[in-house]
């Protein structure tokens, strides 16, 4: 029984028409080229995916200190403002491979780390060092209450920081 496909050699001639291996090669070649275009294409996918529902946890959670500012309660509702920039600052290191040596990051050592890191400029530095103070005014006892207005820019912040910030 003759062998199916093409062989290396001309049946008449005996002469080979092209080198087996190279064309082994090649099509295993083709063949890993492939599998690896293809698990980019995954790996870009799951990204997009999570990063959209990233932004859809956000959003919830910046609607939820909202909610808790509407109702009075502002210390509550600065502490998860504070909480979105944080983890959201994190997300940032992470992406730009900024290493933080502190196991509990505050907002401040993120966005040092950050700063210094040139992943943002001076003026977004200090604007978050700034939601960063409200954010510890509201999370500790200190010598007074945040007020609605400090509340307010703190989850606004949040807001513009989680839009603008990469």
């Amino acid at each position: 029984m003759a062998a199916r496909g093409r062989a290396g050699t001309d049946r008449f001639s005996g002469n080979k028409a092209f080198e087996d291996f190279a064309v082994i090669v090649g099509r295993f070649s083709t063949q890993v080229s492939i599998l690896k275009a293809v698990n980019a294409r995954f790996e870009s996918s799951l990204f997009d995916i999570r990063q959209v529902v990233q932004a859809d946890l956000v959003d919830l959670e910046l609607d939820a200190a909202q909610a808790l500012l509407k109702s009075g309660f502002l210390r509550a509702s600065g502490v998860i403002g504070g909480v979105v920039i944080e983890k959201h600052l994190q997300e940032v290191c992470s992406a730009h491979k900024v290493t933080i040596r502190k196991k509990n990051p505050t907002i401040g050592d993120l966005n040092d780390s950050l700063k210094a890191a040139e992943v943002m400029d001076i003026p977004m530095w200090r604007y978050i060092q700034r939601l960063g103070d409200l954010r510890n005014l509201c999370g500790h006892q200190k010598e007074r209450e945040p007020t609605k207005e400090e509340v307010c820019e703190l989850i606004e912040g949040g807001a513009k920081v989680t839009k603008s910030v990469y």
